[in-house]
C-alpha cells in the first residue's frame, strides 16, 4: 500500500532540499504572505472596474472618473509594493539556499574517497557543481514564487468568477482543465530529454577539462586538430539533445495559449448573450474579461514553472548522487590517541582493486625513527602501500599497525597531520611556489619555508626566476620541469614537520648528482624520523636500515644493503645494472 501513494521518483529528489530550506522557514513563510497580498490586491483592480463602469453607466461625472481611476491607481501601487517583497524575499532566499547547497557539496567532495574520484571525472563533478547546482537554484527561486503565484492567483480569480456568475465561469473554465493533462504529458519527457543534456554536458566539459589540462601532450603529438573534431562532435550532440527539448518546449507553450484563447471564445460568446439578456452587467462582463486575462499568464507561467522543476529534479538527482555518496574511509572505528611516534609494523597484508590483487601478504615492522625502502619493478604494488600507510583506501582489519594501533582506529586527523607524503605524481597548485610548499602549513615563516627549500635543493632554482618564491607556477605547475616540481613536492612534505615521511620516487626526474645532495641533506631531516622511501634506483635507497624487494605484491627479498647484495636476487642485479648505467654515463 505504502508503494501505492508513493510520490513520482522526479518530486522524491526535490524532497532532499528540504534541510537546507529549514533555516530559511520564516523568510520563506513570510515571502509566501506577499505572494498572497500580491494577488489579493491585485484582484481589487477589475473589481474596482466592475463597479466604475456600472456606476457611470447610471451617472458620468468627472470626479466619479477621478475616484475610480484613483482607486485604480493606488492598488497597483500597493500591488507593486507587495510584488517587490515577494520577489526580492524569495529570490534572496534562493541564493542563500544556493550557497549553503554549493558549501555542503564541496565540503561534502573533500570527504569523499579516492574511489569516488577514479569513477566519476573531474568534468563531470565540475558540471554538477555548476550547471546542476544552478538548475536547481532555479527551482528554489522562480519556480516557487510563481508556483505559488498561480496558485493564489487561480484560487482567488475563480472564487471571484463563481461569485459573478458561476454558470459563466464554469463554461469559460471547461478548457483550462486540459492543463493538468498537458502538464502530466510534457513533464515527464522534458524532465527525460533535460537528464540527457545534462549527462552530456558533463561529457563535454570533461572532454574541455582534460585538453587543457594536458595541452603539452596535445601539441607534443600534434592532436590539436583530432581534439577539435572531438570537441566538435560532442559539441553536436549537445546541440542536437537541446534542440530535442526545445521541440517539446515549443509544442507546450502554444498548447496552453490554444487553451486561453478557448476559455475567452467562449467567455465572449456567451457572456456577451448574458450582456444583451441582462443576464449580467456590462461591469461584470468587463470584470470578467479582465479576470480571464488575469490567469493568463499564471498558466503560461506554469508551463515555465514546470519545465524548470523538470530540470531541477533532473538536476537534484545527479547532485544528490555526490551527497549520498559515502567514503569508503572514515573515523567510524576511530578513538583518541596521543601523538604518533612513527613504529609501523604491517602483517599479512593482501589488497585488491575491484578484484584485482595488487599485494599479497605483505609483511614488515619499522621501529620509529628508522627508514624503510621499497624497491621493485613497475607495478608491483610500490605506491599501494604508500597509499595504504596513508590510509587513503580501505585497509583490512589489523593489518596496519602504527605504534601498535590498529591504523583503522587512528582518527584520520592525527594520522595524516603525521605523515609527510610526497606521491610518485607531484601536484602543484595554480599559485605561487610559496603557497604550493607551504599548503600543509600556510602559516610558515619564510625562513623555514627556505630552509626545506634548501633540504630539496630547490632554493638555487627559485633564486633564479625573477619573482623568487613569489613565482606563479600555472596549473598544475606547468611552467616548471618534472624535477622541480618533484622538489617542491618533497619540500611541502618536510614542512608539515611529520613523524613519518613518505617519498614515493619523488627524484626519479633529477639527475644523479642533485640526487645525491638531497639525500645528504635528507639524511639529517630524517633523523628521528621514520621514513619510506620508494624508488627505482638503489642509490637513493642503500642507506636505508631496511629494504623490500616488490614483484608482483609480494616481498620476494628483505634486508639491509649489504645482505641483499649477497643474496645476489633481484636486487643484486638491478644495483649492477645501475652501476653499469652510471659507468657508461660518465663515459
Amino acid at each position: 500500500m505504502q508503494g501505492r501513494f508513493s510520490l513520482p521518483p522526479r518530486i522524491q529528489q526535490l524532497l532532499h532540499l528540504k534541510p537546507f530550506l529549514r533555516p530559511y522557514k520564516k523568510p520563506l513563510i513570510i515571502g509566501s504572505l506577499t505572494v498572497l497580498l500580491t494577488n489579493a490586491t491585485a484582484i481589487l483592480g477589475p473589481w474596482i472596474l466592475r463597479a466604475g463602469i456600472d456606476h457611470l453607466t447610471q451617472e458620468i461625472r468627472l470626479q466619479l472618473i477621478v475616484l475610480y481611476a484613483s482607486l485604480i491607481v493606488a492598488a497597483s501601487l500597493v500591488e507593486g509594493v507587495f510584488r517587490y517583497g515577494m520577489r526580492r524575499i524569495l529570490i534572496g532566499v534562493s541564493r542563500r539556499v544556493e550557497y549553503d547547497l554549493r558549501n555542503a557539496i564541496f565540503g561534502h567532495l573533500q570527504t569523499l574517497s579516492r574511489s569516488f574520484f577514479q569513477k566519476h571525472s573531474t568534468g563531470d563533478i565540475m558540471a554538477r557543481s555548476t550547471n546542476d547546482l544552478n538548475a536547481v537554484r532555479m527551482v528554489l527561486g522562480p519556480a516557487i514564487m510563481y508556483s505559488l503565484n498561480t496558485l493564489f492567483n487561480t484560487v482567488l480569480v475563480i472564487s471571484v468568477l463563481l461569485s459573478l456568475n458561476w454558470r459563466l465561469a464554469l463554461l469559460v473554465l471547461i478548457p483550462l482543465t486540459g492543463v493538468s493533462i498537458a502538464v502530466q504529458y510534457f513533464g515527464k519527457r522534458i524532465h527525460q530529454r533535460f537528464e540527457k543534456i545534462q549527462a552530456q554536458f558533463s561529457d563535454l566539459t570533461t572532454l574541455v577539462q582534460e585538453n587543457l589540462a594536458g595541452v603539452r601532450v596535445v601539441k607534443a603529438y600534434n592532436q590539436e586538430a583530432a581534439f577539435v573534431d572531438r570537441f566538435r562532435q560532442a559539441n553536436q550532440d549537445y546541440l542536437s539533445k537541446n534542440l530535442s527539448l526545445i521541440r517539446l518546449e515549443s509544442s507546450f507553450d502554444p498548447l496552453l495559449g490554444l487553451l486561453l484563447g478557448l476559455s475567452t471564445l467562449i467567455l465572449l460568446w456567451f457572456g456577451g448573450r448574458l450582456v444583451v439578456q441582462d443576464v449580467i452587467s456590462l461591469g461584470d462582463f468587463v470584470a470578467f474579461i479582465a479576470y480571464i486575462g488575469m490567469l493568463y499568464w499564471p498558466v503560461i507561467a506554469l508551463g515555465w514553472v514546470i519545465n524548470i522543476f523538470e530540470r531541477g529534479a533532473a538536476s537534484m538527482g545527479r547532485l544528490n548522487q555526490i551527497l549520498h555518496s559515502r567514503p569508503d574511509v572514515d573515523d567510524s572505528q576511530a578513538r583518541p590517541i596521543g601523538s604518533i611516534r612513527g613504529e609501523i609494523e604491517v602483517k599479512g597484508l593482501t589488497f585488491a582493486y575491484n578484484g584485482t590483487p595488487v599485494l599479497r601478504d605483505v609483511s614488515f615492522r619499522v621501529q620509529a625513527g628508522q627508514t624503510l625502502a621499497v624497491v621493485g619493478r613497475t607495478g608491483s604494488g610500490k605506491t599501494t602501500l604508500a597509499s595504504l600507510l596513508c590510509r587513503l583506501y580501505p585497509v583490512p582489519e589489523g593489518k596496519i599497525r602504527i605504534d601498535g594501533n590498529d591504523i583503522n582506529h587512528i582518527p584520520l586527523d592525527t594520522l595524516r597531520s603525521s605523515i609527510g607524503y610526497a606521491p610518485q605524481e607531484p601536484f602543484l597548485f595554480s599559485e605561487s611556489i610559496r603557497d604550493n610548499i607551504a599548503y600543509g602549513r600556510p602559516r610558515a615563516a619564510q625562513p623555514k619555508i627556505e630552509e626545506v627549500a634548501d633540504v630539496s635543493n630547490i632554493r638555487p632554482d627559485i633564486e633564479d626566476f625573477p619573482s623568487g618564491y613569489d613565482t606563479f607556477v600555472g596549473e598544475r605547475g606547468i611552467t616548471l620541469s618534472g624535477g622541480q616540481k618533484q622538489r617542491i613536492s618533497i619540500s611541502r612534505a618536510l614542512l608539515v614537520d611529520p613523524r613519518i615521511l613518505i617519498l614515493d620516487d619523488t627524484l626519479s626526474a633529477v639527475d644523479t648528482q642533485t640526487e645525491d645532495r638531497i639525500l645528504q641533506r635528507l639524511a639529517q631531516e630524517l633523523a628521528g624520523r621514520t621514513a619510506v622511501l620508494i624508488s627505482h634506483r638503489v642509490s637513493t635507497v642503500q642507506g636505508a636500515d631496511q629494504i623490500l624487494v616488490l614483484d608482483k605484491g609480494q616481498v620476494v627479498e628483505k634486508g639491509t644493503h649489504s645482505q641483499l647484495l649477497d643474496q645476489g636476487g633481484y636486487y643484486a642485479g638491478l644495483y649492477e645494472k645501475q652501476l653499469l648505467q652510471e659507468e657508461l654515463e660518465r663515459q
